[in-house]
């Protein structure tokens, strides 16, 4: 868990949604100088921090929607900070919650050199990682269908399908082992989904191939010498990353990756294994800034 930690003369916290934002502002001292709920609307809130000049550090909690803010800090040159959700709320608890509290909590966080990081991965790249995230979407779903065809083959006590079931070629077998018309309607319905989102996958690898920019041509080539990784998961991969040298230790990067268990011990006694879906914060350590 890493923490920012860099002294500004004004911080502001603020407790993001979708079309509103509660917005507060501290002081060196810790005195709140505006605490107030506005809509999303970037000329508000640039209107809002401006009475206090330039050194002032923006806070949000990482969520869907903090693109746009990340983008507004970076073309006025407002230093900006996304917090890790899940580690902020390790940190952070109390009875009451609403925006109003939240937003303050954020803002205390950065005064206090408590706020956990997370990477605000660039938006002239976001794009492209998210029509990778959308292509690996598609292909969950069309395992599914495959997963249930081999599910309903069990279940039937049918035989084991002797050709691969995921080639259009061999659909025609599939539906012959099933004698119910109920089940093999079933099984049609599924087969109809998968040669649809074959052609819809084909389109889109097509497209990613012919317009995702190789900003990194030489991890590019390095990946695609690996053993079954190919163009399409090379790329899906090096997006993900975007830059390696943003992990100062291959430790982080194993832990961005989720293959580090996180035990639990006290007293010499383990007490399980938590946040298995929590990945490193993977942002590039400022200077003074220690590393846990």
């Amino acid at each position: 868990m890493r923490f920012y930690i860099k002294q500004h003369r004004f911080y502001c916290g603020i407790d993001l949604h979708t079309r509103f934002m509660y917005v507060c502002i501290l002081n060196q001292e810790g005195e709140v100088v505006f605490h107030r709920n506005m809509r999303t609307k970037p000329q508000l809130f640039l209107k809002a921090i401006a009475p206090f000049g330039e050194d002032i550090i923006v806070g949000v909690e990482c969520m869907f929607a903090w693109y746009w803010l990340a983008d507004l800090c970076s073309r006025e040159g407002i230093p900006f900070v996304l917090g890790h959700a899940l580690y902020k709320k390790a940190i952070h608890g109390a009875k009451v919650k609403n925006d109003r509290i939240d937003a303050r909590k954020i803002a205390a966080l950065l005064r206090g050199g408590m706020f956990p990081t997370a990477y605000a991965y660039p938006a002239q790249m976001r794009g492209t990682r998210n029509l990778l995230r959308r292509r690996n979407y598609l292909m969950r779903k069309r395992a599914e269908l495959l997963s249930h065809i081999q599910n309903t083959n069990s279940q039937c006590n049918l035989p084991e399908f002797g050709t691969k079931i995921s080639y259009k070629i061999h659909h025609g077998e599939i539906l012959e082992q099933f004698a119910d018309p109920d089940v093999r309607r079933s099984i049609e319905v599924d087969l109809e989904l998968i040669d649809h989102y074959d052609r819809l996958l084909g389109n889109l690898e097509r497209y990613i191939l012919g317009n995702a920019p190789e900003h990194d041509p030489h991890a590019l080539y390095l990946l695609r010498t690996v053993h079954g990784i190919g163009r399409v998961r090379s790329l899906v991969i090096l997006y993900e990353i975007h830059d390696i040298h943003r992990f100062p230790r291959v430790q982080y990067f194993a832990s961005y990756a989720r293959l580090v268990r996180c035990a639990h011990e006290s007293a010499g006694k383990r007490a399980g294994k938590t946040h298995k879906k929590i990945g490193a914060i993977g942002t590039r350590p400022s200077p003074g800034n220690p590393t846990f």
